[in-house]
């Protein structure tokens, strides 16, 4: 695969089978001071799923975002012009301390770990990523949620000179989703900045992403700069774009079929379209972990 503008060299990569051995040491030392060494991507966390990860190639090679075009293969092809550095993220609405935040500040004294979660495409499609980042809810603890706080909204870049998607009207610029402040607050909720111990590639949402685990993957926005708290429920693009198709939660629930297919089994990308199917999991595998989030819910209709 020819390399982009400012991508990551194979040979800078961490070979997948040493990142994968230097886990399995480092969770048997148990010795704090080890891993604080290793740095992320060391530690297994009690978050992470069994499945080995997708390779890099997968993971940087199959993306949404429209903002590129609506291809697959156009953020890899076509976001290589992206500019990440400096990055500024607004944190505003109903905080103690909003203020446009540098990035390079947010991560300062922000514990960088690494986790390992299903993610999961609305087209029966799913991979497994090595993700590297921290739980959303440090950075909402440092910003000071005011009582009356009830959603995080997020808003994804907008530059139409370097994000070529945006110059058509696919969708209405700029990407928006939100989520309730305890999905937010939720631990497995995490800001990523990287993958398999680097950065973040451009395509896979650089510099800084939301992940949302039992979530559908577009819930996962993208190249954020802008987060809202707010005590009403935001407006998010997929859900204005077409309302029958999706809903404001997307939580993956393999009982509710999409409008043009089914949700019940799922295909591990990277292994070609006869690539064994599996049945769907609840919340995408972390049912024990955020279902009592909805008790009471009908979750046919909160989709």
């Amino acid at each position: 695969m020819p390399s982009l503008p400012g991508a990551i060299a194979p040979f800078e990569i961490t070979p997948e089978a040493h990142w994968r051995n230097r886990r399995e040491i480092l969770c048997g030392l148990g010795a704090g001071a080890a891993l604080l060494a290793a740095g992320p991507s060391a530690a297994a966390s009690r978050w992470d799923v069994s499945e080995a990860p997708n390779s890099w190639e997968d993971i940087t090679s199959y993306n949404n975002f429209y903002e590129f075009g609506t291809d697959k293969a156009d953020p890899a092809r076509l976001a290589g012009g992206l500019v990440t550095k400096p990055w500024t993220v607004r944190i505003d609405g109903l905080v103690e301390r909003p203020g446009n935040w540098a990035l390079e500040d947010i991560l300062k004294g922000m514990p960088i770990e690494e986790r390992i979660y299903r993610f999961r495409c609305v087209e029966a499609w799913s991979m497994v990523v090595p993700w590297n980042g921290f739980e959303l809810r440090r950075l909402l603890d440092r910003v000071g949620v005011k009582s009356g706080a009830r959603y995080v909204a997020f808003e994804t870049l907008v530059r139409p000179s370097e994000m070529p998607g945006q110059r058509r009207r696919i969708l209405d610029w700029p990407y928006r989703e939100g989520l309730r402040l305890d999905e937010a607050m939720h631990p497995l909720t995490l800001l990523a900045t990287g993958i398999y111990g680097r950065d973040l590639p451009n395509q896979n949402g650089a510099p800084i992403r939301l992940v949302v685990p039992w979530k559908y993957g577009f819930k996962s926005i993208k190249s954020i700069v802008r987060i809202t708290l707010t005590d009403r429920q935001p407006p998010t693009t997929w859900s204005q774009q077409n309302p029958r198709e999706y809903g404001f939660y997307a939580n993956v629930n393999p009982e509710v079929d999409h409008p043009r297919w089914s949700q019940a089994t799922e295909r591990r990308i990277g292994g070609g379209l006869f690539a064994r199917r599996q049945p769907t999991l609840p919340f995408n595998g972390y049912a024990e972990h955020v279902a009592g989030l909805y008790a009471g819910m009908d979750l046919r209709k909160f989709f």
